[in-house]
């Protein structure tokens, strides 16, 4: 593994900027003219508005992406751009990217390790899953349905971000505030550092996501006064609710599939994590776009630093070494979310029908 890792970084170097920019023009662009559209076209059709927003929530997924690789720093060569564009594409998506991308290395370093990551689907074990009463072994399977990855999506990217931010400003102020006001910076700074919580790491994660939603705010409030509110909130949520549920199921596919590795914390093998824990996504060549070639998930996982727009080919570059690892097409997606057990005896992820059979 180490020597097909150093092979994809030989013979394919590290993220470009031109490369990096034609992508976020090619998402952000394409987005601004579908509201414009939306705009033009206000009261000729509902029915009109509604495939405009949900291509809008389709590019939303692509930016998510996009996002998603400015965290690895594998979008663009330079840092700062990186860092900024990482900001500006999280406002779209609604989430604080620094804070985001932070919490998703720990699922990079822990991937497979189903102990300590239980992914977006919250596996638990079959003994567990076992202990439930028919009534919550019921309410487990419902809830990790993937008829429910729309509302699932609009929790995860408008609401949960909001109330987080909320619940992170005033725990902060009020431990800013404990024993009363803070004399001098030295001690300011002092609390500052001492601060954390589960929902919010730091005082810096606090900043974030504040800055993340007074931008979001402004954004929504410009937008409902140039569009209405109606009219704006309507497609921007069903936007949301396409853009959420894509990239939910589209993340939980790429590791909740037929055996797939699931090990504990002793025992855990990063390379057979990668090998036999992340899937390869067989999908047509616009909904490759769409999502910016992450389904080509093993290759990523192997190597973060790869850029988006050089999987494909590192995949073709060492398709004999990937032999092995999991294909799903798009018509297996549904089949392969309802891998929701972590069997902790044959190490690896089985479903519900798998266990009742």
């Amino acid at each position: 593994m180490k020597a097909c890792r150093r092979s994809l970084r030989s013979c394919h170097s590290g993220p470009q900027d031109a490369p990096g920019a034609l992508q976020v023009a090619n998402t952000l662009v394409p987005i601004g003219a579908l509201w414009w559209a939306i705009a033009a076209t206000a009261g000729v059709s509902p029915l009109l508005s509604g495939a405009l927003a949900l291509a809008i929530g389709l590019l939303l997924v692509r930016a998510f992406v996009l996002m998603h690789d400015c965290g690895h720093r594998s979008l663009f060569r330079s840092r700062r751009l990186n860092r900024w564009c990482g900001v500006l594409l999280g406002v779209l998506a609604g989430i604080a990217q620094p804070v985001w991308s932070r919490n998703h290395d720990h699922h990079h370093v822990t991937n497979g390790d189903w102990e300590r990551y239980r992914g977006p689907l919250a596996v638990i074990p079959v003994h567990e899953y076992i202990a439930l009463t028919r009534g919550r072994q019921w309410r487990f399977r419902v809830l990790r349905s993937i008829w429910l990855s729309p509302l699932a999506g609009l929790l995860y990217f408008v609401v949960w971000p909001r109330l987080n931010c909320l619940r992170a400003t005033a725990s902060l102020l009020r431990h800013v505030l404990r024993g009363g006001v803070p004399r001098g910076v030295p001690a300011l700074a002092a609390r500052l550092r001492s601060y954390a919580r589960p929902y919010c790491g730091s005082a810096a994660d606090c900043g974030h996501m504040l800055v993340n939603n007074i931008a979001l705010l402004a954004a929504w409030g410009a937008m409902a006064w140039a569009l209405g509110a109606v009219l704006f909130f309507s497609c921007y949520l069903l936007a949301m609710a396409v853009a959420g549920a894509v990239a939910i199921v589209l993340f939980a596919v790429q590791h909740n599939f037929a055996r797939s590795y699931a090990s504990a914390t002793a025992g855990w093998d990063r390379d057979r994590a990668v090998m036999d824990g992340t899937s390869f996504l067989v999908l047509p060549a616009w909904l490759n776009w769409v999502t910016a070639d992450i389904a080509y998930h093993h290759v990523h996982h192997l190597c973060s630093g790869i850029p988006n727009y050089r999987l494909a080919a590192c995949h073709r570059h060492a398709q004999q070494r990937f032999a092995t690892v999991a294909r799903v097409r798009l018509g297996e997606v549904a089949g392969a979310v309802r891998y929701i057990l972590w069997d902790t005896d044959l190490q690896r992820l089985v479903s519900v029908a798998e266990l009742a059979g």
